[in-house]
């Protein structure tokens, strides 16, 4: 069975993830990973163990509080590996040992990473090693002197905090060792700035940060790259500008700061909204109108083959540039000059209907088992799906049935659009007939 899974990098990347978690929820299970005398309950274990293989940060239990030193170590480890990627990870241990790669890792590595072909993998995965180690000292660094000079926490406490959030933040993961998140920095441009812009960089995907540091000559960059950078940018701004519009007058929120505080956390919560699952201000006091614009954000997410969750900004965007042309009556979709296939048409159709299907079955399952308004369970739905994290607080006060229907989106919306995309490509085949077309009324 083993060997078959290798031989089929689709089966293999969720049947590596739910090893992880397996391994996770043992050690989580261990009475020394808690705070008090006993170890955790099973399915509050397996919870945590999959938000963070996930990289989701939703939490049934305070991170800060109920699990021992020993218990956030795993749990750090579990979103670094997830965020890394089990399969790009191993790949490039093989890598330091071996010195080279073998065409049967390389496939499977390019399914984790997207990579653009076999023979950049071995660029992509140094790459991804260099970024990571770089972004996560970098952030630990800056949070660590901030966290002892500033907040006046004892060394050793600082740079576990400002280690503990690096790692969290460019892995998108969400986790932190403070009850309230990062509400306590929310006038504080060192902290959040820092782990903002890890939360970027993480989310962009690394095939675009390798485009980057391959980018000398002046060549123009791909398709993927530009779509990924200009839908990112107009998903921060536009995010932003809607946080400011409903909360500038909400007091719970922004009314009360300053107007560089109101600007620093409407930027904060935009960038985080779309994967990241911290947060500076109270989710569960947000307007209705601010959750829905959080819905939009969290469902389309980062950049593909990053540590982001999502459908993907590169999906929502060739899906703008189809509609459009179809609107336009244009037999050719394009963006940027160039022509997208119909064969990458239809994938994001199909992600698309595949995700938004998902959030629909697991919303409704919500329902089913709990009391809550349709408002905070579909929050709650998309955040697990899109490996967010962010939560109205309802996280806790699930039933078993409602935090394994939880379990089950975090671990699709991690390993479900890497398989699906990977199938997709795959299956590609041309057959040699075609049946008589018929026209069916649309619309």
């Amino acid at each position: 069975m083993l060997s078959n899974a290798v031989g089929r990098p689709a089966r293999l990347i969720p049947l590596a993830f739910l090893a992880a978690t397996l391994l996770g929820t043992l050690l989580l299970s261990l009475p020394v990973s808690t705070a008090g005398p006993d170890g955790a309950p099973l399915l509050t274990a397996l919870f945590t163990a999959v938000s963070a293989v996930c990289v989701t940060g939703l939490i049934v239990q305070d991170t800060a509080t109920y699990w021992s030193f020993f218990g956030q170590c795993v749990i750090l480890l579990l979103f670094q590996i997830g965020g890394f990627g089990i399969m790009s990870g191993a790949t490039l241990l093989g890598l330091m040992v071996k010195r080279r790669l073998q065409l049967s890792s390389r496939l499977v590595a390019q399914q984790e990473t997207r990579s653009l072909g076999l023979g950049d993998v071995t660029g992509v995965l140094r790459l991804i090693l260099l970024v990571t180690l770089g972004v996560e000292l970098t952030v630990m660094a800056i949070l660590t002197a901030q966290l002892h000079v500033r907040y006046g926490q004892p060394l050793p406490e600082a740079f576990w905090n400002g280690l503990f959030h690096a790692v969290s933040a460019f892995n998108n993961a969400g986790f932190s060792t403070y009850s309230d998140s990062l509400m306590s920095f929310v006038s504080d441009p060192v902290v959040l700035v820092p782990i903002m812009l890890a939360v970027i960089i993480g989310g962009l995907g690394f095939p675009v940060l390798y485009e980057f540091r391959r980018d000398q000559r002046g060549k123009p960059w791909t398709i993927h790259t530009r779509i990924t950078l200009w839908g990112s940018a107009v998903l921060l701004v536009g995010g932003m500008a809607a946080i400011l519009f409903y909360e500038w007058g909400n007091p719970d929120t922004l009314a009360g700061m300053s107007l560089g505080d109101k600007l620093l956390s409407a930027l904060f919560t935009s960038a985080v909204a779309r994967t990241a699952g911290f947060n500076s201000l109270d989710v569960g006091q947000f307007e209705a109108q601010t959750l829905a614009v959080h819905y939009f954000l969290m469902f389309v997410g980062g950049g593909s083959a990053g540590t982001a969750g999502g459908i993907k900004v590169t999906t929502f965007f060739l899906l703008f540039f189809f509609i459009w042309a179809e609107i336009r009556g244009n037999a050719d979709t394009v963006a940027f000059r160039r022509r997208i296939s119909y064969q990458t048409q239809r994938q994001a159709l199909t992600v698309l209907f595949l995700g938004s299907l998902t959030v629909a079955i697991g919303t409704m399952l919500l329902l089913s088992v709990t009391n809550l308004e349709l408002g905070v369970v579909l929050f709650e739905a998309i955040s697990a799906f899109a490996t967010v994290g962010l939560s109205t607080g309802i996280t806790a006060e699930l039933p078993p049935t409602g935090q394994l229907v939880i379990i089950a989106l975090m671990f699709i919306g991690r390993v479900g659009t890497i398989t699906l995309a990977t199938a997709l490509a795959l299956r590609s085949v041309t057959k040699h007939y075609r049946y008589p077309e018929e026209r069916p009324i649309v619309g």
